[in-house]
């Protein structure tokens, strides 16, 4: 026997059932896609070694072994007694100490002199008196990365006239021709690494959830590129992820500047999953004002293996992943190449060496093919097991 439920009853428990229904569609639909995350992974392992980029004219990347130097050529060089100089758009940072370490380790073995180091705090017209500082002592070769591409190159022009080899870091200053005024650009795959970070960002997130981006606002190559990286890879690849906001940093105090950005995300919207940022420096904002919230369940991806970053990375709290270059060996193919154009070798016009996947469980070992030494202490007793 049936038995029949009054209509005002029956009605409730539909109700009851649809509302039911509907909460397990949202909850489901919320969820993190465990798929997804095994997507991005394998994502990420197939990358590896692989290079993304273009260079700053579009060329086709060559990698770092076309700047080896035979015995006969390191000797050559040797004899030259040649003079160098490095001049930074900033410095102080880990990225940049380890660019300066690689430079001046390969100049020592191949017998030329670093006469100067100077640190242009972002700042063009700095960073112009620096290089007309630096040409008064005559250098055979400079090493540098432009702040502003524009505002410098009629330094690097006048540079370039005077005989002296240029080989530039990621940036190259407008209107000078490879070959000609310069030798090369040496880059890490900054594209590559913005699309390492955004795998990682998916992976963390389970391919779903709100997110917002800090990007460097300035004219600047390689960091365009890491911004262009990650917004194509998670436009293509994860639809469910939305990017609701993004606020440009223009330094030079990057890390402030990027937790107020940061603050203003958080603030507009409580459901944020997570953010993206440029570089470590600025992750390093973003961090603090993830922590100021109480928010120590955001998601954080940036680029660049700083010490702050990889002792997060390494108590797997807040950076969930980055893409890491490696400035040590590039500032050894650097000076090779720099070396080499002294007697005569051509060199093409784009090299670059491949971004490194960096998460919690392999940041110890990528810190050590990173900066060619062991991770300091704080950051190995730091790692959680």
């Amino acid at each position: 026997m049936i038995r029949r439920l009054p209509l005002v009853a029956l009605a409730a428990v539909l109700s009851l059932s649809v509302a039911s229904c509907s909460s397990s569609a949202a909850s489901t639909s919320n969820a993190p896609d465990a798929g997804v995350s095994e997507k991005a992974q394998q994502a990420l392992d197939k990358i590896k070694g692989q290079v993304l980029s273009k260079g700053p004219n579009g060329e086709s990347p060559s990698p770092a072994s076309v700047s080896d130097l035979t015995p006969e050529e390191i000797e050559k060089i040797k004899a030259l007694n040649a003079k160098a100089a490095i001049v930074m758009h900033y410095g102080g940072n880990d990225w940049a100490t380890a660019q300066v370490n690689g430079l001046k380790s390969e100049f020592e073995k191949l017998g030329i002199k670093v006469i100067a180091t100077t640190d242009a705090n972002f700042k063009p017209d700095k960073q112009v008196s620096d290089i007309e500082t630096v040409m008064t002592q005559d250098p055979d070769v400079i090493v540098s990365i432009p702040t502003d591409p524009v505002a410098t190159a009629s330094a690097y022009k006048k540079a370039a006239a005077a005989g002296t080899k240029l080989v530039f870091m990621d940036n190259v200053p407008q209107g000078l021709t490879p070959g000609t005024d310069y030798v090369s650009v040496v880059s890490a795959d900054n594209y590559g690494n913005g699309v390492v970070s955004a795998h990682q960002m998916a992976k963390a997130l389970g391919g779903k959830g709100k997110i917002g981006l800090v990007f460097h606002q300035a004219d600047f190559f390689v960091t365009k590129q890491r911004h262009e990286g990650f917004k194509d890879t998670i436009a293509k690849e994860y639809p469910d992820i939305q990017i609701v906001e993004e606020k440009g940093i223009a330094g030079p105090d990057f890390a402030g500047d990027a937790q107020a950005a940061a603050n203003a995300m958080i603030s507009k919207y409580p459901d944020l999953a997570g953010i993206w940022a440029v570089w470590d420096v600025p992750a390093e904002g973003v961090m603090a004002a993830a922590r100021a919230a109480g928010r120590q369940d955001l998601k954080i991806a940036t680029e660049d293996l700083g010490k702050n970053v990889a002792i997060a990375l390494a108590k797997d709290e807040l950076v969930v992943g980055l893409g890491a270059q490696v400035p040590f060996d590039q500032g050894v193919t650097e000076a090779r190449l720099a070396a080499g154009a002294l007697i005569g070798k051509q060199a093409p016009p784009y090299v670059a060496l491949s971004a490194l996947p960096v998460d919690h469980s392999n940041v110890l070992d990528a810190w050590k093919q990173v900066y060619h030494e062991d991770a300091p202490k704080d950051i190995q007793d730091s790692y959680k097991k």
